[in-house]
């Protein structure tokens, strides 16, 4: 007995193939010539030798699979079992592409089968055969398929029509469902179906503790299978006498609603479950031509497209989310009684199914987020890059393979740096500029440009604080002019300078060191500071909706209390918790490596939302931090700072609010 099968180098061919191997029997695999690979890959796997396992050369898209009439002759009166699997299994494919491997595949695989006086012609079909299909589907019906618009539907259920219509030897339709890894292994080469929703369930499980519950949706049915069970049931179907001209649908017993599925995944992920599930039915009573013409808005397309693309999630799965088919197994079943071969409950095998997806196919497993990878050659200016944080930065991004650029008012301090970064291995670029200087910036931009030809990343570090309460600064409005003047004119310049450079290459990325004030939202003594860097913030904003299609990228990093030289004048901070400056310049590496829009502490996020639900407790917290944390002398105008022991109260205060201005 002899076998042909064509999709043997596939995920369901390797496990079939795995399965015939057991048996007797010379197996013929379908090979194209830039698949060659992949057959000695499968030689390996499942340890037969190239004289069991033999490779045809041919094609998909050729009569009678272009195979070889001497390969033919071989073939000719020794296949009893041709099993197609060979098919395009991917929402993703354009229908050109479906149409040629689903429907010509198919036909001329059956005429590659009659060629060969095959036995038996085995079709991989699939319930996408059914269409969308409203009620049950019985494996006996397939006439009575509905909504075929979409390609991959249309073309599974044409290639079975082929089968059923034109084969002139016996045949063999099997149905999959929605096949996922091994159910022991969670061994899988793709991903698909459920698997394009685990990228989301995975930051849920990262952002959001697992006992808080969720609103999500109900969905249609998802049916779902492990390979492991389609192969095995393929096998013993494919054997079992007295089943030509039968159609068995390899599905789990138990449909499940797609909202059921993702609990399920989310309780493998120890991730959040979805508590409260929405039937989308309830807004039947909107037209489905306003929903269209909403759904159809330029904005709400780009959100969506936005969100999909982030997650990683194609178009056509969300699509399919309201499948309204279920599948009758009952022929199936009975045919598989006494085998023990029976579809696993979907909650048995969730977390294997998982943890191979996670260790194995998560996208990010083959993104580079090392900092070389996303710095080498790429030219960073970094503003106050003298000391504190723009320092520490520098010599990081230097020694990862950035070109830095090195920008503060003394040279000679910034040669400190440069010394450095080179005893590092590191090269930059050191230049003088005043940032509240709006003429320097403007010269800094053109030196720059000239020099470098580019600015891949902006650092907008140099700052300027001022701890003083208001009662203090009555008189001293040049506070405020000060601080603007650095923190946002300077800043804001620079960015106006480089963005037609960043735009022409649509590349760039702007990072602006804020403070933990800004999104705390109340800052007792820190009014000017907060303010500039509030007007920054917002300015970033409506810039990056402005630059958004053109692949300019700002983040805003909401810095707490960080050990530097600008906090040095008021020695209470000798005793509060505080970031170093390599703590903090990790946090630009990450900016760089992520371009996330946002990047702020726990506690900062924590104090944001109680400030937009109880402002007023957030008020007089803070104002009783205000009373227990004094001006410094400085502040006062008293000359220099008496250095002061905490008090237990202030300590304890600043432990609770760690990273906070005080």
């Amino acid at each position: 007995m002899s076998y042909f099968v064509t999709g043997g180098t596939g995920f369901i061919g390797s496990a079939l193939i795995e399965r015939l191997a057991k048996r007797k029997g010379t197996i013929y695999l379908l090979v194209r010539r830039g698949s060659k690979q992949k057959y000695k890959d499968l030689l390996e796997k499942s340890g037969l030798s190239s004289d069991r396992l033999v490779a045809i050369n041919g094609d998909l898209s050729k009569p009678r699979l272009g195979i070889s009439p001497k390969d033919m002759t071989t073939l000719k009166g020794s296949v009893k079992h041709f099993y197609h699997l060979a098919a395009i299994y991917d929402l993703k494919a354009d229908a050109a592409s479906q149409e040629i491997a689903n429907v010509e595949g198919t036909r001329n695989a059956i005429a590659a089968a009659e060629a060969m006086d095959a036995k038996c012609f085995n079709l991989a079909s699939s319930i996408a055969a059914a269409g969308l299909y409203r009620g049950t589907f019985r494996e006996d019906m397939f006439e009575e398929a509905k909504g075929l618009e979409h390609a991959y539907f249309r073309t599974k259920h044409v290639s079975e029509g082929l089968v059923r219509n034109e084969c002139k030897i016996p045949y063999r339709i099997y149905r999959p469902a929605l096949v996922v890894g091994d159910s022991k292994t969670g061994q899988i080469d793709k991903i698909d179906g459920p698997y394009y929703f685990f990228k989301l369930l995975q930051r849920l499980r990262n952002r959001i503790p697992q006992w808080v519950p969720l609103i999500g949706i109900e969905g249609g049915q998802m049916n779902i299978v492990p390979v492991d069970y389609v192969a095995d049931a393929m096998d013993f179907l494919s054997h079992k006498a007295g089943l030509d001209g039968r159609c068995f649908h390899l599905v789990n017993t138990e449909s499940q609603l797609v909202g059921e599925v993702l609990n399920i995944f989310s309780k493998a992920a120890h991730a959040p479950r979805f508590a409260m599930r929405i039937d989308m039915r309830m807004f039947a009573f909107i037209p489905a031509s306003i929903l269209n013409l909403v759904k159809g808005l330029p904005p709400v397309r780009r959100i969506i497209n936005a969100i999909l693309a982030d997650y990683q999630i194609p178009q056509d799965a969300v699509s399919f989310m309201n499948m309204p088919t279920r599948f009758d197994t009952r022929e199936t079943l009975k045919a598989l009684k006494g085998s023990g071969i029976a579809p696993p409950a979907l909650e048995d095998y969730a977390h294997v199914i998982w943890d191979y997806w996670e260790r194995n196919l998560d996208p990010d497993l083959f993104e580079d987020r090392s900092l070389r990878g996303n710095v080498k050659d790429k030219v960073i200016v970094i503003t106050g890059a003298s000391s504190g944080i723009g320092k520490a930065a520098a010599i990081k991004l230097a020694a990862a393979g950035g070109k830095v650029v090195l920008v503060a008012r003394s040279l000679e301090k910034l040669e400190e740096t440069q010394k450095e970064i080179a005893d590092k291995g590191g090269s930059s670029y050191a230049y003088s500029c005043d940032v509240s200087d709006l003429e320097s910036c403007d010269k800094l931009v053109a030196t720059v440009l000239e020099n470098h030809g580019q600015v891949d990343v902006l650092v907008n570090n140099a700052g300027r604080s001022i701890r003083r309460s208001l009662e203090l600064t009555f008189d001293r409005f040049h506070d405020f002019e000060r601080t603007m003047q650095l923190n946002y004119f300077g800043a804001i310049r620079l960015i106006m300078g480089l963005a037609p450079s960043m735009l022409e290459r649509k590349v760039g990325h702007v990072i602006n060191i804020s403070s933990i004030a800004v999104i705390v939202g109340t800052s007792p003594r820190f009014s000017a500071y907060a303010a500039s860097k509030s007007a920054l913030d917002a300015f970033s904003k409506a810039a990056a909706a402005e630059f958004s299609d053109r692949n300019i990228a700002f983040t805003t990093i909401n810095m707490p209390l960080v050990r530097t030289p600008m906090i040095g004048p008021t020695s209470i901070y000798n005793s509060v918790p505080t970031l170093s400056p390599e703590e903090a310049a990790d946090m630009i590496c990450s900016a760089i490596i992520r371009r996330p829009k946002r990047i702020a502490t726990g506690l900062g996020i924590t104090m944001q939302v109680l400030n937009a639900i109880m402002p007023k407790a957030v008020e007089i917290t803070m104002n009783m931090v205000f009373r227990t944390f004094p001006d410094s002398s400085a502040a006062k105008g008293d000359g220099e700072e008496i250095k002061t022991e905490a008090s237990t109260e202030q300590i304890a205060l600043a432990a609770v609010l760690k990273g906070i201005h005080v």
